[in-house]
């Protein structure tokens, strides 16, 4: 997910992006009526998108309480291994409950975003799995009291 390679996009693909990001499921046809292009050139530039990896994946987004995972938590963590070590990034992220993984600058190593069902769950989870990864020194965990905004939608320029 860092590459550095810069991907050129120009205003007919970031038009597609602003679509598809609104709704995963609109149509070929409905993109091709919505840009006024034939249905094949629209296929044609999602494919390219694809190909690209501007488009990685296509998801379907649920609720957490209606599978009654409640709690959301963010965990700091410190590792003897320094950020970004793949061993350790690679154990937090084989977690299920584990839903982001992030290698951070600062006192921490990581940043890890966790759902479960309660903070008995939570704290279960921590003692099976977090605390048997070999390089983690220290955890530091924050429990999300409200959330006002959630989203994956990124900010889709004009151009």
């Amino acid at each position: 997910m860092n590459s550095e390679t810069e991907i050129i996009l120009d205003k007919t693909d970031l038009h597609i992006l602003r679509l598809m990001q609104d709704n995963a499921r609109i149509s070929n046809a409905d993109l091709a009526r919505e840009l006024g292009m034939a249905p094949s050139g629209i296929l044609e530039r999602v494919k390219k998108l694809e190909q690209k990896n501007v488009i990685q994946q296509y998801t379907t987004r649920i609720n957490p309480i209606a599978l009654q995972q409640k709690l959301l938590a963010f965990i700091f963590m410190k590792g003897g291994d320094g950020p970004g070590s793949p061993e350790t990034t690679q154990l937090l992220a084989k977690i299920p409950e584990v839903q982001e993984v992030h290698s951070v600058a600062g006192d921490d190593c990581y940043l890890v975003k966790i759902r479960t069902y309660d903070s008995a769950s939570l704290m279960q989870l921590i003692r099976t799995h977090i605390t048997k990864i070999p390089n983690i020194i220290s955890t530091r965990t924050t429990i999300v009291l409200e959330t006002v905004k959630e989203q994956q939608q990124l900010v889709i320029p004009e151009k």
